[in-house]
C-alpha cells in the first residue's frame, strides 16, 4: 500500500477512535502508544496527526504527546455557526448540480434512512455517507474540506453527551432524509429549510447537554 494510502487509512482510524471516545478526552498520548493501538507505523501516524491537529481533533505538544482536548458546549455553538451556513451553501450547490449517479446513491440512503434500524455505529456510517452524497453532488471541494472536519467534531461532541441514542437516532434519520428528498427534488428551498432544521437541533442538542442528568441530577460533563 502507498505511503499516502497509509496515512489515509491511519487518519481515519484515528478520527474514528477518537470521535468513538477510545481514547479518552483530554487524555495525553503519545506517538508510540498510538502505532501499538492502530497497528501503523510512525510515518502514517505522525502524518494523520498533522492533518487532525489542522482539524482541530488534536492537539501536538512536542516532548510530551498528543492531547485528545475535551468537548465544550461554548465550542460545539461556534462550530455549528459555521456549520450551518456552509451545511445551506453545501445543499443548494447540490439541488443544482446532483447528476444521475448522486441520485441514484441518495435514493438508495433515503431508503435505508426510513427502513432500517440503527445501531449508533451503523447509524453514524450512514451520517458520514449521506454528508459525503451532498457534498459530492455539491462539486466544490473546498466546500466539502471546509465542511469534514466541522462534522466530525460535531459528531464527537453528540457522542460524547449523548443519553438516549434511539430518540436521537430516530430525530437524526428523519432530518437526513429530508435534506435528501428536497435535494432529489431540486428544491433548494426545501433543502435549505432542513438543512437549517438539522443544525437547529444541534444547537438544541448542545444546549441540552447543560441540563441535570436523569442518573445523576448534575449537568452533563464532558467523558474523560
Amino acid at each position: 500500500m502507498p505511503a499516502m494510502g497509509k496515512a489515509e487509512s491511519a487518519y481515519a482510524e484515528l478520527e474514528r477512535m477518537i470521535v468513538f471516545q477510545e481514547i479518552a478526552p483530554a487524555s495525553l498520548v503519545s506517538e508510540s502508544r498510538l502505532t501499538e493501538m492502530t497497528g501503523y507505523g510512525r510515518t502514517p501516524i505522525r502524518e494523520a496527526l498533522q492533518r487532525l491537529a489542522r482539524e482541530r481533533m488534536v492537539q501536538i505538544h512536542p516532548n510530551k504527546g498528543v492531547l485528545i482536548p475535551a468537548t465544550s458546549v461554548e465550542s460545539q455553538l461556534r462550530l455549528l455557526e459555521m456549520r450551518r451556513a456552509l451545511e445551506v451553501l453545501a445543499v443548494t450547490l447540490a439541488c443544482q448540480r446532483a447528476g444521475a449517479d448522486d441520485r441514484e446513491h441518495m435514493t438508495a440512503m433515503v431508503r435505508r434512512l426510513k427502513e432500517e434500524t440503527f445501531t449508533l455505529v451503523s447509524y453514524l456510517e450512514t451520517v458520514s455517507t449521506t454528508h459525503h452524497l451532498i457534498t459530492a453532488a455539491a462539486d466544490n471541494d473546498y466546500v466539502s474540506e471546509a465542511l469534514a472536519p466541522a462534522q466530525a467534531l460535531s459528531r464527537r461532541f453528540w457522542i460524547a453527551h449523548m443519553r438516549d441514542p434511539e430518540h436521537h437516532i430516530h430525530v437524526g434519520a428523519r432530518l437526513h432524509q429530508r435534506i435528501l428528498q428536497a435535494i432529489l427534488a431540486a428544491d433548494e428551498t426545501g433543502a435549505t429549510t432542513a438543512s437549517t432544521a438539522l443544525n437547529d437541533y444541534l444547537v438544541e442538542f448542545a444546549y441540552g447537554s447543560l441540563a441535570p442528568s436523569p442518573r445523576t441530577g448534575k449537568a452533563s460533563t464532558p467523558a474523560s
